[in-house]
């Protein structure tokens, strides 16, 4: 393998280059990799899930939802499992 931050998964991109493949089955397994270029942070690998997970941060739609779906959960207004599933 290569050698990164353990605490930061950064890595050169010389490094990453030369270990693309040990790069990808890292993220695939959940993880990130912040990469390096003359020394500096650059850029980020990760999953795309986690991806899309961080672009729908920014979407003003779906946050209004989370807060809407937080208020009715602090009202009682939501099924429990069996409520919806049933003896499945």
């Amino acid at each position: 393998m290569y050698s990164y931050n353990v605490h930061m998964n950064i890595v050169s991109s010389t490094k990453l280059r030369n270990n693309l493949a040990g790069a990808l089955k890292m993220v695939k397994r959940g993880k990130y990799l912040l990469i390096t270029q003359k020394g500096k942070l650059s850029k980020a690998l990760i999953d795309i899930d986690d991806l899309e997970d961080f672009l729908e941060l920014g979407d003003k739609k779906f946050l209004a939802s989370v807060r809407e779906s937080r208020k009715q959960y602090k009202r009682g207004e939501y099924y429990t499992m069996d409520e919806v599933f049933g003896n499945i």
